[in-house]
């Protein structure tokens, strides 16, 4: 599954998710945070060890508990499922609790998986080893004593993990040609009977069973000369709906399969419209910046009433991601399905032209003309030009005076004017700003003798002045 994975497991307020925090944070950004696909569980790809360049995928599974016996049911087994993907467990227990029956039982459980276990003990500030003995009862060896808080104990805890991690496969990438079109969507909305629909083949496995794809699937074909490469993502699921181990590194490969993407076809169920799930997705594409196309999918099995439902709902839940079209297909019958592919042409040629910065001035005169920068704090924005510095997405950087605090509303109508001049479909335009320094913030201005003379002259007219 390439990078090695440590999972954070122990029973609720023993500090798992504040040393998921100290080690996410004190050394790389948070890259994935899932909170709501699956039941509390985050993910992070993080730099482990600068000296051996060690990188890992920690994972920050729910709290065990023993409410109603549930340790071998529900979220409790999912979690331990989980577990058996792991390489190495952090098992996390208090040391203000000490042993508690509840930390037995998640031992004996943890035993039984055969996995290489770190038995942590956390809030341990100021403890002595020694003090520390009542846990060797959990049959896991010492403990090895942290303060996730204060970030004590944390590099030691490093430093015995890394002997335990297994060299990480390098995985060969598929190739990606032409367009890369990732089709993401919750389970069983059609999206492997979409690609099928594409590329006239069952290449696909396409059943009527949430969650038949296991993985990432890199397809190249090619359409009337243009080359492209379809990525069929695995369907993430709804926290309830999360059982399988294998989903959550389901989850990670789609998210890496949209930071390969192009073009995002993000495929919905019409009977069933946005759920909270698809805005999820919505929201992690938009933060990537993706070209993006709306397909709903089943569009043939509805009446006129309820199409017109449908619409309706999707104006409100869509109004976010606005720049997206929409289009409504069959994918059973394959209606609709070859209208899709100008728009990702389009879409794709959009979020990858480099415009000339003259054009984008052109631009920027016409909007101040059309509305002056409002001003901010007593001082009014000053632009004085606009270059692109980026593509997938165009990003547009402003260059001026007292940029700091742009307002939201003139963001909004800078955004609109560029992406209508320059007839940008389905692609986010990113815009920065940044404030030229003032050269001379530094600088004394040094007087010559005529000033100095022409500044004494005037100090003595202000105080004869005052005599008077």
């Amino acid at each position: 599954m390439g990078l090695p994975t440590i999972s954070l497991v122990g029973r609720p307020n023993v500090g798992k998710s504040t040393l998921f925090n100290r080690l996410s944070g004190s050394r790389q950004a948070l890259v994935s945070d899932f909170e709501g696909l699956t039941r509390d569980r985050q993910y992070a790809e993080i730099l482990l060890d600068e000296e051996s360049d060690t990188f890992v995928t920690i994972i920050d599974t729910g709290g065990l508990t023993n409410q109603d016996n549930v340790v071998d049911s529900g979220i409790e087994g999912q979690v331990l499922n989980a577990l058996e993907e792991s390489d190495v467990i952090y098992f996390i227990v208090s040391s203000r609790d000490g042993v508690i029956g509840l930390d037995l039982e998640i031992a004996s459980r943890l035993r039984r998986l055969k996995k290489d276990i770190i038995l942590v003990c956390n809030k341990a500030e100021g403890l002595d080893e020694s003090l520390a003995a009542e846990f060797y009862e959990l049959g896991l060896g010492g403990p090895k004593l942290i303060s996730a808080e204060h970030g004590q104990g944390i590099g030691d805890l490093i430093d015995y993990t890394l002997p335990f991690l297994p060299q990480p496969v390098i995985e060969e990438e598929e190739e990606v040609e032409g367009i890369a079109v990732a089709v993401l969507g919750r389970p069983n909305v059609g999206k492997s009977t979409l690609i099928n629909r594409i590329l006239g083949e069952e290449r696909v496995l396409a059943i009527d069973m949430p969650g038949t794809t296991r993985d990432s699937i890199y397809i190249p074909f090619e359409r009337e000369g243009q080359k492209y490469t379809l990525i069929d993502t695995a369907g993430i699921r709804r926290k309830r709906s999360t059982h399988e181990k294998i989903e959550i590194f389901s989850i990670i490969k789609a998210i890496d399969a949209l930071d390969r993407s192009h073009v995002v076809v993000l495929v919905l169920d019409a009977r069933e419209g946005v759920t909270e799930q698809d805005a999820t997705l919505l929201g992690m594409i938009a933060d990537k910046g993706r070209a993006l196309l709306i397909v709903i999918n089943k569009w043939d099995g509805l009446d006129e009433y309820q199409k017109s439902e449908v619409k309706r709902k999707l104006d409100v839940k869509l109004s976010f991601v606005n720049y997206a079209s929409v289009h409504y297909i069959s994918a059973l019958h394959g209606s609709g399905v070859g209208k899709l592919f100008a728009p990702i042409v389009k879409s794709y040629t959009n979020a990858g032209t480099k415009h000339s910065t003259s054009t984008l001035n052109k631009i920027l005169e016409a909007a101040n003309h059309g509305h002056q920068p409002p001003p901010v704090k007593g001082r009014r924005l000053k632009i004085k030009y606009v270059n692109q510095t980026d593509v997938f997405p165009p990003t547009l950087t402003f260059h001026g005076n007292h940029l700091q605090n742009v307002p939201n509303a003139y963001d909004r109508y800078l955004k609109n004017f560029f992406i209508n001049a320059l007839k940008l479909t389905n692609t986010p335009l990113k815009i920065e700003y940044r404030s030229g320094e003032n050269p001379f913030k530094d600088t004394k201005n040094e007087l010559n003798a005529r000033q100095i003379n022409k500044r004494r002259r005037l100090m003595k007219f202000i105080k004869k002045r005052k005599k008077r």
